[in-house]
């Protein structure tokens, strides 16, 4: 059986009801709008989070807290991490990628932080590192390379 030889399911066959078309349709003279009112007439609804003229939720709290449109979120990479890759390595942010310590798609930078132990000397470019990360590269033989460039 193909896509397009699928029968229609019984819900789709029924027929949807026709409203305001005379009191023999079940559904006439008010069209199942209920007598007046607001929602009896045309455009007439009201917005959401409309309370009949008492003050809104929204307005009744009190306002609390920043959210700073231009904080920068970095991706952050710790040191012991880097053991996977070979001595004497040229660590980017797409090799790290390959080897699975990223998997964030976007940020604004590559941050080296400086959890765990790194034993072989390598030669890693990020954007960002704190000083205690820089000084276990160096003890490892290593350099930290601060790029411009945001993600590589």
């Amino acid at each position: 059986m193909k896509l397009n030889e699928l029968p229609p399911r019984q819900a789709d066959r029924k027929q949807a009801k026709r409203v305001a078309r005379g009191i023999g349709c079940g559904t006439g003279k008010t069209a199942g709008r209920g007598v007046k009112g607001q929602k009896a007439r045309a455009g007439g609804y009201h917005k959401v989070g409309f309370e009949g003229g008492q003050m809104p939720l929204q307005r009744r709290l009190p306002k609390a807290g920043f959210k700073n449109p231009f904080r920068k979120e970095y991706i952050t990479v710790s040191v012991g991490d880097l053991e996977v890759f070979e001595a004497n390595a040229e660590v980017r942010l797409e090799d790290m990628r390959k080897h699975g310590l990223i998997r964030k798609k976007m940020g604004d930078g590559l941050k080296l932080l400086a959890d765990g132990e790194l034993t072989k000397p390598l030669q890693i470019h990020v954007l960002k590192a704190s000083k205690s990360a820089v000084a276990k590269v160096e003890a490892a033989g290593g350099k930290v390379h601060l790029t411009d460039v945001v993600n590589g």
